[in-house]
């Protein structure tokens, strides 16, 4: 049995990423079953992306995703673009938008590495979790694992 939502947790996933599956399986290892929004079906708003950028401290160019998407042909490295220009390509064409984008209590963060989620969850790890790759992120008590061992 899957436990209900937790309203409190969001992650703006693409279930085609390595990376989004690795968080989501993070967030679901502390016990918590997010709010899952595909973004490339449900499409965030202009003022929802401005506002988890502002909520992450990082620029909307920041949040820019350039590999795998039309940021090359679209000019978008073009350093006279300015925010708005880039929230106009990122709400025509969500593929732009990094991700995963999560959001708890705790904070909002594009969670690249996938790693970084577990600073922002409000609950520990309940167990062993390993990457997709195989990498080990938290240990079998539930701690961090430190790069490299």
């Amino acid at each position: 049995m899957t436990a209900p939502p937790d309203p409190a947790i969001t992650i703006w996933h693409n279930p085609a990423c390595g990376t989004s599956r690795n968080v989501l399986g993070l967030i679901r290892n502390s016990g918590a079953e997010p709010r899952v929004v595909e973004y490339l079906r449900t499409p965030p708003s202009r003022e929802a992306i401005r506002d988890a950028a502002r909520q992450a401290g990082i620029t909307i160019r920041a949040l820019l995703r350039e590999k795998g998407t039309p940021f090359a042909e679209l000019g978008l490295d073009n350093p006279a673009l300015d925010e708005e220009a880039l929230l106009d390509a990122m709400v025509a064409h969500p593929i732009l938008i990094n991700r995963p984008m999560v959001f708890t209590p705790l904070g909002v963060r594009l969670c690249r590495p996938s790693e970084v989620v577990l600073d922002i969850l409000p609950a520990p790890q309940r167990g062993a979790f390993a990457k997709e790759d195989g990498a080990a992120v938290v240990d079998a008590a539930g701690r961090k694992v430190s790069p490299g061992g």
